[in-house]
């Protein structure tokens, strides 16, 4: 089983990252890799069990359904259910805990999953840099462009 952990401060209060993150529908707004996505059924992007079915700019669709979100704790878990890529049994968490010394904001995306052997290390460097820390960059951007306004 691949673990991934990575973490990144993002210079911004926790309040306005969760408001970006907690849109389980809303990441074809930020993500670079994520062209288009829709919430299956219509459900509303925050119901837990909710499914959104999304297309990457390469043109494969992918499948991920929503396991917890907790508006409290700052956190969502979800795990993929349909993907052309080899992440079996992929489960993902994000974490957000607020840097009280400058008003920041400390996210924490992690997820476990299996592949076939010998292709580990590659799937864990598209999940850690292509998805993550893409990610953690283009939340950056999508803050600091809303500061701009």
């Amino acid at each position: 089983m691949v673990r991934i952990v990575k973490s990144t401060v993002i210079d911004a209060p926790i309040e306005a990252v969760w408001a970006l993150l907690r849109n389980f529908n809303g990441h074809d707004r930020w993500h670079p890799v994520v062209d288009t996505s829709q919430i299956e059924r219509g459900l509303p992007s925050d119901k837990v069990g909710a499914v959104r079915r999304f297309r990457l700019n390469d043109g494969s669709e992918l499948r991920e359904q929503l396991l917890t979100l907790s508006d409290l704790e700052q956190t969502f878990t979800y795990c993929l259910l349909d993907t052309p890529v080899p992440l079996l049994n992929y489960v993902a968490h994000v974490r957000l805990f607020p840097v009280t010394d400058g008003d920041m904001t400390f996210w924490e995306w992690e997820s476990r999953f299996d592949t076939p052997a010998g292709r580990e290390q590659e799937l864990a460097e598209m999940v850690g840099t292509g998805i993550y820390e893409a990610g953690f960059e283009a939340i950056r951007n999508e803050l600091q462009a809303g500061d701009s306004q």
